[in-house]
């Protein structure tokens, strides 16, 4: 016994040794809450409280499952592959294979993933001759998922009008069609047990008797039917059901937009009637200034249910902050950084970049690849590998060559045109039959399907001849938008990071350029410069004259053929290994429950982190609190935070304020790197006024005499009430800047407080 709780601290060993009753375990960032669950179980086995049998342990990951399995294989003698432990959606798989008839489910029924459940939306959408542009299969796909994680079936839904009518109708359908082919998709997982032990009460009993003991992980990412789930299988209400023991951290909680409710944690409290609230505030992974930095910050939120993280590892070396002139000279920097950091004996596998939004890897990706250091994009694919990015590159391939077969395949029928399986066989067929290109094959298909293939040349040749003249970005602009991949996005739910990153090849395409060596103007299909231009020529051994090797890609491609050679070479070559030493990037939300020696914050400003969106919805600042607090405790030792003056996103140049999180962070545990110059607007604790040496009558004259100033030298002036075609009506707070280098930060009340470079916003005075 004494081996099992010998390595806990106080805390960690009230909460393992509680006695027989619901509790919450306030698990903070790196404070062992996988430790103190498993032997939690290994205790409770090991004292005889409970039998293996008897325990139900649920965990949000299969990866948190196996670790936890293998901890215990390590501190019990038993067989632990028989025990309850899993995720959500594998506990109920589990349940529904052993009660399949009473769930009236074949016993081989099969699960739809995501993708595939889309196809099967996709087929009922055709069956029952639905327009899929007013109705899009992603969109219903989202809203019978919404529906189900929280507990609604069709017809408990009451529609609102005739569309929310017809999503309902579609539901149905959709519920018909997957019961008759005996399959299930992962939302379905979980309402068809919840509801079967709703219903059948002898089997909800049979489980409510038999799981004593139910743990569970991550408590604070549960939604509504996990919830409801947990309470059904706990008996909650009744007399029989076993304890509840809820390890989470609300102050981790940064799952909203995936229908996560922090508020299950309150609530459990309270209907369990918790009278064990333990908070585990030992943090075993950063240093000291890191937690500071963490605690004072997070401390802003107004819900929560309060900890305060501290260490015995000392202060460690403050938080680095880094202010640079732009993205490219953050880039920069964090290449020098890691650099160092390597050079200094530093693990590459042990250094992460953690950005706010997938379109901010680009700069960082390149940069890194420019300097030959290997990395790795967790949680998600390489900026250039990426399914949108791809299909937009494949639109570029057709404006360069047509003929060029895997792209045309990518794309003929994406966004959707009608050509199905069918039509591409008989075009394939043609190809072959002429020994020629699918594009070129086209005019031999007849008919409807020679149609709508028709429809996709024509498209391809009108940009093609659109952009004849055009430079680059601007011709990467013009596919964007004429193949219709941004209005297609734009009816996904998540699709904001896919019209992000599709935009940021707009500034990919202008980056390149200047690092090329290409006019800014140079039309993006013509070839390259003269040889004349290009330098001495090359006789090879055969006498024919070639181009200098060592030439630039101006003198030898086009600006479009060498931007796709290098989307190819980056998404490519430099692909680190998963065995290989390499720096780690990733979103802030895939960091979350990872842990790095040295960790890079970047893009911390207004509008970035915090999002703009944030301000449009409830406690949305809240939320990107938490995931600042996520962001910072990843860190071990060595913890930095930057942000740009100006940074390129979606093609435009956006002026930055630093994040109003420097605010909330403490001085006392910051080393600015650079000088402390640009003001926070946002919650500044003083003005600018309030550091002058100046009172009463004087400081109100100051005031007046600097805003005539700026009157005088931009024809604005502070507190004047301005109009913007996108942002509506806002009133001007603070002016930098002088004539055409003047730019205002403007209060726009519902879309945010916004920077516009004041030479080209075409504000209106009111």
């Amino acid at each position: 016994m004494q081996n099992l709780l010998h390595n806990l601290n106080e805390e960690q060993l009230a909460a393992v040794t509680l006695p027989a009753q619901s509790a919450l375990i306030l698990a903070g960032a790196g404070s062992g809450k996988t430790r103190v669950l498993t032997t939690r179980i290994a205790w409770l086995v090991q004292t005889g409280q409970v039998s293996p049998s008897g325990i139900l342990a649920v965990t949000f990951t299969n990866k948190a499952a196996k670790e936890m399995l293998t901890r215990l294989s390590a501190m019990l003698p038993i067989n632990t592959r028989g025990m309850w432990i899993g995720t959500f959606h594998g506990l109920c798989n589990r349940l529904l294979r052993t009660h399949h008839r009473d769930a009236a489910l074949p016993q081989t029924f099969q699960i739809l993933d995501s993708q595939d459940q889309l196809s099967a939306i996709k087929r009922l959408l055709k069956a029952n001759n639905v327009d899929d542009e007013k109705f899009p299969p992603k969109e219903i796909m989202y809203f019978i998922n919404g529906a189900k994680d929280q507990g609604l079936r069709a017809d408990k839904i009451d529609p609102y009008n005739a569309d929310e009518r017809k999503k309902v109708e579609l539901y149905q359908l959709y519920d018909d069609q997957c019961q008759r082919e005996g399959v299930v998709d992962f939302a379905e997982l979980l309402l068809r047990t919840y509801e079967l032990l709703l219903r059948n009460q002898p089997l909800r009993e049979h489980y409510q008797q038999r799981f004593q003991h139910i743990l569970v992980d991550e408590f604070q990412d549960t939604n509504d039917l996990q919830y409801k789930w947990l309470k059904l299988l706990a008996g909650h209400g009744t007399q029989r059901g076993g304890v509840v023991f809820a390890v989470g951290d609300d102050d981790q909680s940064i799952y909203a937009f995936r229908g996560a409710n922090v508020g299950n944690m309150s609530a459990f409290e309270r209907e369990f009637n918790v009278k064990n609230l333990i908070k585990l505030e030992q943090n075993y992974r950063s240093h000291g200034h890191i937690l500071d930095a963490a605690n004072i910050l997070i401390a802003n939120n107004s819900k929560r249910l309060g900890k305060n993280l501290r260490t015995d590892a000392g202060h460690g070396e403050q938080v680095r902050v880094y202010e640079a002139n732009s993205d490219l000279s953050e880039a920069s920097w964090i290449i020098e950084e890691t650099k160092n950091l390597i050079h200094d004996g530093a693990s590459r596998s042990e250094i992460a970049v953690l950005y706010r939004s997938n379109a901010q890897s680009r700069v960082i990706e390149h940069a890194l690849f420019s300097a030959g250091i290997p990395y790795h994009v967790y949680g998600g694919l390489r900026y250039f590998q990426r399914a949108e990015v791809k299909h937009a590159i494949a639109y570029l391939q057709l404006m360069d060559n047509p003929h060029n077969d895997s792209a045309f395949l990518r794309v003929v029928n994406f966004p959707t045109r009608g050509i199905g399986a069918r039509t591409l066989e008989t075009l394939q067929a043609a190809a072959e039959q002429y020994r020629i290109s699918l594009y070129a094959a086209v005019p031999y298909i007849t008919g409807k399907a020679g149609t709508s293939l028709s429809g996709f040349v024509k498209l391809i040749e009108g940009v093609r001849f659109e952009t004849q003249q055009m430079a680059l970005p601007e011709l990467v602009r013009i596919v964007l938008e004429q193949s219709t991949l941004l209005t297609h996005y734009a009816t996904e739910k998540e699709g904001a990071d896919r019209i992000e990153n599709l935009e940021q090849m707009v500034s990919a395409a202008t980056q390149f350029l200047s690092e090329e060596g290409y006019g800014q103007g140079s039309p993006a299909h013509l070839g390259p410069q003269s040889q004349a231009q290009a330098g001495d020529a090359i006789i090879n051994q055969d006498g024919i004259e070639i181009l200098d090797a060592d030439a630039p890609l101006s003198t030898v491609m086009s600006p479009l053929s060498a931007f796709l050679s290098h989307a190819s070479l980056e998404a490519g070559d430099n692909q680190a290994a998963a065995s290989q030493e390499a720096v780690q990037m990733m979103t802030v939300h895939s960091a979350k429950g990872l842990e790095f020696n040295n960790v890079f914050i970047t893009g911390l400003e207004e509008g970035l982190f915090p999002h703009e969106s944030s301000s449009r919805e409830h406690d949305g600042v809240e939320e990107e609190r938490r995931l600042m607090y996520v962001a910072i405790t990843r860190a071990r030792e060595r913890l930095y935070l930057s942000f740009a003056q100006t940074r390129m996103l979606h093609g435009q140049t956006r002026y930055n304020m630093k994040s109003r999180f420097f605010e909330e962070l403490p001085e006392e545990s910051l080393k600015w790197l650079t000088p402390k110059v640009q003001p926070n607007w946002f919650g500044a604790k003083k003005s600018a006024w309030d550091e002058a040496p100046l009172v009463g009558s004087d400081k109100a004259l100051a005031q007046q005499i600097s805003s005539k100033a700026l009157a005088a030298s931009t024809g604005w002036r502070l507190g004047q009430s301005v109009a913007h075609a996108k942002f509506g009506e806002g009133v001007i707070v603070n002016i930098e800047g002088s004539g055409n280098n003047a730019r205002a930060q403007i209060n726009f009340g519902s879309a945010g407080m916004k920077v516009l470079d004041l030479s080209i916003a075409k504000l209106e005075k009111i």
